[in-house]
């Protein structure tokens, strides 16, 4: 079995390294580096990199003109005799704000922001390949990824870390793991057009996760600031603008999806049991 994967970062990497070993992954980055491919908009792939690919997964965000990997690659992408699954890694931000408030796969999308925005759109564009060329996409929109090497401990060992009182504001999260697990329940189980949330059983405050894995460390936690004392870059204080709690029902219930980690307290737990 060949997967290809548009982009190879922390999350493809993790997903590739549950496979089995009658598995060949082909991987790109935009440097070319690594083991990877090069490709973006100026370098395509050339043909033979699509010859007897049975799965994608598409991980490379949109930029301002569109989703690369489609806009470049949809013929070829569409051609594909052996395709049996293509995933597209989207974002749970594409639901926007709900002031609290639960959304599911069938709550109407109203991204706050650009970046949203683009995935939204995204998204349409493949679901689109899917409706007028039969190609299995399935759509997953993830939380805020963690894992070993990104995590709390991360920020708190480097002493960049920051206790953010958000008011009332929740996250939701996903262990990067409990994505690689619901990609693989997908391909034993396709449903091309599906859309899923992937996201763990506990969105929670951010400080509430900082001071959690503060005392994991046995350290004391940064001071509690706000949201404006906090001197966020940019993009950091966009995902401050939609507080909203996502529902994983269905990937539990369709796709028989049980989360290693249903909360960051296990997710950190784990972490730093294995040396994280």
């Amino acid at each position: 079995m060949k997967l290809l994967c548009f982009g190879f970062g922390y999350t493809a990497r993790a997903f590739a390294a549950r496979l089995g070993g009658d598995w060949e992954v082909v991987g790109t980055s935009r440097d070319g580096k690594h083991g990877c491919l090069r490709f973006d908009r100026d370098h395509p792939l050339p043909a033979e990199v699509f010859t007897h690919v049975g799965h994608v997964l598409v991980s490379i965000p949109p930029d301002a003109a569109g989703d690369p990997s489609l806009d470049v690659h949809a013929d070829q992408i569409a051609a594909l005799k052996e395709l049996r699954w293509l995933g597209y890694l989207s974002t749970t931000g594409v639901y926007g704000t709900r002031n609290g408030g639960w959304v599911d796969e069938n709550s109407e999308l109203r991204p706050t922001g650009p970046r949203g925005t683009a995935r939204a759109a995204a998204e349409t564009a493949w679901l689109q390949l899917w409706r007028e060329h039969g190609v299995p996409v399935h759509i997953f929109r993830l939380a805020g990824i963690y894992g070993p090497g990104r995590s709390a401990f991360d920020a708190l060992r480097a002493g960049a870390a920051k206790r953010i009182d958000a008011g009332a504001q929740v996250f939701s999260r996903i262990h990067v793991d409990d994505i690689a697990t619901t990609l693989l329940a997908s391909i034993a189980k396709p449903r091309p057009g599906a859309v899923y949330n992937v996201c763990d059983d506990e969105p929670a405050a951010q400080e509430a996760v900082i001071t959690h894995a503060a005392g994991l460390l046995g350290i004391e936690p940064p001071p509690l600031v706000s949201l404006a004392e906090a001197a966020l870059s940019s993009m950091a204080r966009s995902f401050y603008a939609d507080n909203k709690r996502v529902s994983n029902a269905l990937i539990k219930q369709e796709l028989g999806v049980t989360l290693a980690y249903p909360s960051y307290r296990e997710g950190l737990a784990a972490i730093l049991a294995a040396g994280g």
